[in-house]
């Protein structure tokens, strides 16, 4: 079993000290390429820091050149001696000799009288100001602690402590991820149907769903956490059960305490500017429901100021409400945590540059949204015709308006084009009286205009749809060469309805005419006829008219 025990512990060094050897011909290159000129070292040659590990523990930071060498040369001979060390060679006297070579001081380690490396003066760190001795004092010592764990790493007990120490730890960690999976999967589910019994509860979407399924969300995160966590203290543990890995196992364990210190000093760093931006943006939610109470006020009329008209009120509230979010965030943002980091900038300059290149149409029509606005040419409810689209306006929006027709067709019209082209509005200047709906017909001169009239004001009357107030009435429009223009005016309360109930009227106008034998016609003459074209006297006031 020591037999075993020491072709393990053997195997084990010898895979660690022949991570190394693939860079054997680089540093052999490297030394060929840097030949010495006078065995000192190059006093203005500057090479990057190579640092000597053994079981992985640091033993010494090479920074000089030693007869041509590169620190990473060096490294690498080192290793290759070490590798090379018979098994016995561990109990061995660490003896330390100096030497000068050429200008260059140091002192080379050894293990009996097989040499192992040297250390320069020039190995010393500067911005630490670590004399030469102290350096030699510090190798000195990580070499026993070194000398200590390759026994302990070659003990057959320690050995079979840790394999049995990884078996436990494997089958706890078995044991852990199942408990833990099943206790969330049993905790999601619950959470899920009670955010299924809240949306089945009420027709509409509660608060508590909103925060049921947030549970939700966070519980698979705490799983993935917590799962994440027993493997991170597993591979902890079972490096640190063995000799050769426990340094590996003291970095994970000051990795992560690092970051954990560098979160909490982060947060308590953070924490003046977070209570800032949360007090800044209480402030301006403030100041917004100011501003909505006072516009509120404008609406409904309690409050009146000159030149604000109800109809612009909504959208001068967005517009104030928009700049008033716009200044909190502008003075809350500089003490958001990371702001001035480079991340934050450049995607601020990549938004600001997307917003510039791709919202020149969108600008447009936002600002044709607010011409729209402000001229009060139209406003929700309105029977318009814009451009041959006839109907009832439903929605002016900040980019399109939408119309509603006779045909139940939703059409979307962008307000750029709405201000380029006439606006026809019915209903503007209808008030309390309804809109206004027009007809013309034309009579020739021998139909009594009172009788034309009586009969056109009678057909209004008959129509469903027609106001009875205001008083639908007839102008006479036109007196042509062969016939007289007669326009019926009657008022309507549903201006969606204007077509069907100019349907209707021109049917109870028909009836109206053919009840009392009134041609309806426009005539023209191709001769003068026999007798003159006019009404005779005793018809005047022909039926349904009345002589006052």
């Amino acid at each position: 079993m020591g037999r075993m025990s020491g072709m393990l512990a053997s195997a084990l060094l010898g895979t660690l000290f022949a991570l190394g050897a693939a860079g054997a011909a680089a540093a052999d290159t490297a030394a060929t390429a840097h030949p010495p000129t006078s065995g000192a070292v190059v006093a203005d040659q500057v090479d990057e820091p190579a640092t000597l590990r053994i079981l992985n523990r640091e033993v010494l930071t090479m920074r000089a050149r030693l007869a041509g060498l590169t620190p990473q040369a060096r490294v690498q001979r080192a290793r290759e001696r070490i590798g090379a060390l018979p098994d016995e060679a561990v109990d061995l006297p660490l003896n330390q000799i100096q030497f000068n070579l050429g200008e260059v001081h140091g002192v080379q380690f050894l293990l009996g009288d097989l040499p192992l490396f040297s250390v320069l003066e020039g190995d010393a760190d500067i911005e630490t100001k670590q004399g030469f001795d102290a350096l030699v004092l510090q190798t000195r010592a990580r070499l026993e602690e070194i000398r200590t764990a390759w026994r302990q790493a070659r003990s057959k007990p320690l050995l079979l402590q840790g394999l049995l120490s990884t078996l436990v730890a494997t089958l706890a960690l078995g044991a852990l991820i199942w408990i833990v999976y099943r206790v969330s999967a049993k905790a999601v589910e619950w959470m899920e149907k009670k955010r299924d019994v809240l949306a089945a509860r009420f027709p509409y979407v509660d608060w508590r769903e909103f925060l049921a399924r947030l549970a939700v969300g966070i519980l698979q995160i705490v799983q993935w956490v917590v799962l994440l966590a027993i493997g991170y203290f597993y591979v902890y543990y079972v490096l640190d059960s063995f000799v050769a890995t426990e340094p590996i196992a003291k970095s994970l364990g000051n990795w992560l305490l690092g970051k954990v210190e560098w979160l909490a000093e982060g947060s308590l760093e953070s924490l003046p500017g977070l209570v800032t931006v949360f007090i800044v943006l209480m402030l301006t939610r403030a100041a917004v429901d100011v501003l909505g109470y006072f516009f509120d006020a404008l609406q409904k009329g309690r409050l009146r100021l000159p030149m604000v008209h109800s109809e612009t009120v909504p959208a001068t509230r967005r517009i104030f409400t928009l700049l008033t979010w716009a200044l909190g965030v502008a003075i809350a943002y500089p003490f958001l945590p990371g702001s001035s980091s480079d991340v934050f900038k450049g995607l601020s300059v990549l938004f600001g540059l997307m917003v510039t290149l791709g919202s020149s149409g969108l600008v447009t029509q936002a600002m044709s949204g607010l011409v729209v606005v402000y001229s009060r040419s139209l406003h929700k409810g309105d029977f318009v015709d814009i451009n041959g689209v006839q109907g009832v306006v439903t929605e002016v929006a900040s980019l399109a308006t939408k119309i509603v027709n006779v045909r139940n067709e939703e059409i979307t019209i962008p307000n750029s084009v709405l201000i380029a082209n006439p606006i026809h509005n019915y209903s503007k200047l209808a008030g309390s009286q309804g809109t206004l709906l027009t007809t013309r017909v034309t009579i020739g001169y021998d139909a009594p205009w009172r009788q034309v009239h009586e009969l056109l004001l009678g057909a209004a009357k008959k129509t469903a749809g027609v106001r009875a107030t205001p008083v639908p009435y007839v102008y006479q429009r036109a007196l042509s060469d062969f016939y007289v223009e007669y326009e019926l005016f009657v008022s309507i309360d549903n201006p969606l309805e204007r077509v069907p109930i100019l349907s209707v009227l021109h049917a109870s106008i028909q009836d109206e005419f053919n009840a009392y034998g009134v041609q309806i016609m426009s005539p023209h003459f191709l001769g003068q006829p026999d007798r003159a074209v006019v009404v005779d006297k005793d018809q005047w006031y022909a039926a349904p008219a009345r002589q006052p």
